[in-house]
């Protein structure tokens, strides 16, 4: 068993000091997911499950188009077993470049799609109900992707341009990461009324560096996966700022990159594969709640407290199974088993934490 050293910052919040980080022990299901012969994953980058533990899978899959701008969006439903279901919203409108997908506590399903700029919300039975932001129009001239000017484009209410991922707060506001260039948190009330947004781009508290995945606490505090800024950031539902968590794990001298070299580490360099920059946050039900992280290098996943203090970590970047290529969705139904959608080696894996036997492992060297 492994042990490393970790250090925690926690703006606004008591810092906390660890002697040591136990390495989970964990089994994994690589090929849960019973696929029709005629029908593939793509890039996996959302999973959710419902009430009933129904998977929800959507995929960067059923392509269509050139090899730049292809539409890449599929929304797929799985049994516990994971027995193929159905797809839903075959064709939809908002299909353009899958991002995330989640499924409130009524069993709606919520796909947020990079690539139109869209929310969907779609009932249990698969029919679209609730419709956020809109895509570009095909007659628009000169209709194109996203660019990115420094400085950026101011917001606009009820327009989003790259969004990420959603979430809910106990009164059933709605929460939306508008992620790669406006990096704010879009508020809506639980009948899809603008309420407001907070955050800008920048490194200060309450601005953003891409603020790539979100998940709200029982008590309605909004986690926010500030990427590019290697941090969560945490706040409570009408976006004050509460404090910050960041992940400080030494990175294994034997650690790969899934592709390319190493990423440099350390202060100044880019936040996005800085060991510990979440691309992933969910946040487990239960009277006693956990938080989980993920990132792409090293390729671990983490388990905290809501404070933000480490538990324990696990994995590491490979095609195996037990391996990570880029973690980008966390499903995690209860404390020990969680889901994780990869996008690159395009699959699910489900998750049995076995945190007992490190805890065994630690009396047993004492």
């Amino acid at each position: 068993m492994k042990y490393f050293l970790a250090a925690f910052l926690l703006v606004g919040s008591a810092a906390f000091a660890q002697d040591a980080v136990p390495e989970i022990p964990f089994d994994s299901v690589a090929n849960l997911l019973k696929l029709p012969p005629d029908l593939y994953l793509g890039e996996v980058s959302g999973v959710a499950l419902n009430s009933k533990g129904h998977i929800f899978i959507y995929s960067r899959g059923n392509s269509t188009g050139p090899a730049y701008a292809a539409t890449a969006a599929q929304l797929l439903e799985f049994g516990p077993d994971g027995r193929y279901i159905r797809e839903i919203g075959r064709n939809l409108y908002a299909w353009s470049f899958a991002h995330a997908v989640r499924v409130d506590k009524d069993d709606n399903i919520w796909a947020v799609d990079k690539g139109s700029d869209m929310m969907i919300k779609f009932n249990p039975e698969g029919r679209v109900v609730m419709v956020f932001g809109r895509k570009k129009e095909a007659s628009d001239e000169g209709a194109e992707a996203w660019k990115h000017p420094r400085p950026p484009l101011p917001a606009v209410d009820g327009q989003f341009r790259q969004p990420t991922d959603v979430t809910w707060d106990p009164q059933g506001n709605i929460f939306l990461s508008d992620g790669y260039i406006n990096s704010r948190i879009a508020k809506y009330d639980k009948n899809g009324h603008w309420v407001k947004s907070w955050g800008t781009p920048g490194n200060k508290p309450g601005e953003f560096n891409t603020p790539h995945s979100i998940a709200a606490d029982a008590k309605g505090n909004i986690y926010v996966a500030d990427r590019g800024n290697r941090r969560i950031q945490v706040f409570d539902s009408d976006g004050g700022f509460l404090r910050e968590i960041k992940i400080n794990v030494p990175v294994p001298a034997d650690a790969q990159a899934w592709m390319g070299n190493k990423p440099p580490q350390g202060e100044g360099q880019p936040g996005t594969m800085q060991a510990g920059a979440p691309w992933a946050v969910c946040i487990t039900p239960g009277p006693t709640q956990y938080l989980y992280a993920s990132d792409a290098f090293p390729g671990r996943v983490y388990k905290m407290t809501l404070d933000g203090k480490l538990l324990g970590y696990l994995g590491s970047t490979g095609r195996q199974p037990k391996e990570f290529g880029w973690i980008h969705e966390i499903a995690c139904p209860s404390e020990n088993t969680i889901y994780v959608a990869e996008i690159l080696n395009w699959r699910l894996q489900k998750l049995t934490l076995h945190p007992e036997k490190a805890a065994l492992a630690t009396s047993a060297k004492r």
